[in-house]
């Protein structure tokens, strides 16, 4: 969906950059780039340098940065474009666990603003700096996040983390993953990025259980796990709402 929303746009000068953060790198994110075919750039971070820059707390986001390469908008949601047809209901194969059923039941309640958000992404491709979606850089940097020293504490410790992953240190690596979960509790890529080191068997869904394992529920070395924590926090406070 986001290679044809890009062919629509690439004719009035838009480019599309997609980056994958993901600690695993190329294990992690090549099947999907080379399913998607695209032809637009598409990078892998694997220390999550694009969070720390600009702000990404969740996925999928998005910055918009105009032609000078200045940011008009931060970091916000960016869901999928819409889809012409979409489908009723659930549908879930019959042998799928239980756990994925639940997460996809919990997945179908975060609020979805594709209509708005991507006719903005239109408006402000034909109007540019007109558009009324393209920010002042004062109004970036208000609608930007602010960083006290706990969350630059944490965003240290996520990104020592991520090197002790790649240095083949699981253990450490965990140690700092849950100080950042700690000091930066906000961001569901710092979750997500631990919780996806933790295979929960050896199926193709290992990686997405992002749990602990019904059978052994005490060898899980995180307070939480994305069905968990959606299911405390809420499901319409998954993302933010699209802002224009």
């Amino acid at each position: 969906m986001w290679q044809a929303r890009r062919d629509e746009l690439a004719p009035k000068g838009f480019e599309l950059v997609a980056v994958g953060l993901d600690t695993v790198g190329n294990d992690g994110c090549r099947a999907f780039i080379e399913a998607a075919q695209p032809k637009h750039p598409s990078l892998i971070d694997r220390h999550h340098v694009l969070a720390d820059l600009f702000g990404i707390t969740n996925i999928p986001q998005s910055v918009w940065i105009d032609e000078q390469g200045v940011i008009v908008r931060p970091a916000e949601a960016a869901p999928a474009p819409p889809r012409v047809e979409r489908r009723s209901r659930l549908e879930m194969p019959g042998q799928a666990p239980q756990r994925m059923v639940d997460m996809m039941t919990e997945a179908a309640k975060i609020p979805n603003d594709a209509a708005a958000y991507h006719a903005a992404l239109d408006d402000w491709v034909e109007n540019g700096a007109k558009s009324r979606f393209a920010h002042t850089p004062e109004e970036v940097i208000e609608r930007s996040r602010p960083r006290d020293a706990d969350h630059a504490l944490g965003h240290a410790h996520f990104a020592l983390a991520c090197e002790l992953e790649i240095r083949g240190d699981h253990a450490g690596a965990v140690r700092h993953y849950r100080e950042a979960h700690r000091l930066v509790p906000e961001s569901w890529t710092f979750r997500r990025q631990a919780w996806s080191l933790e295979k929960v068997g050896d199926g193709p869904l290992a990686r997405f259980w992002q749990g602990p394992s019904p059978d052994h529920p005490e060898a899980w070395p995180y307070d939480g796990g994305w069905l968990e924590d959606v299911r405390k926090e809420g499901a319409e406070n998954y993302t933010e709402r699209f802002r224009p």
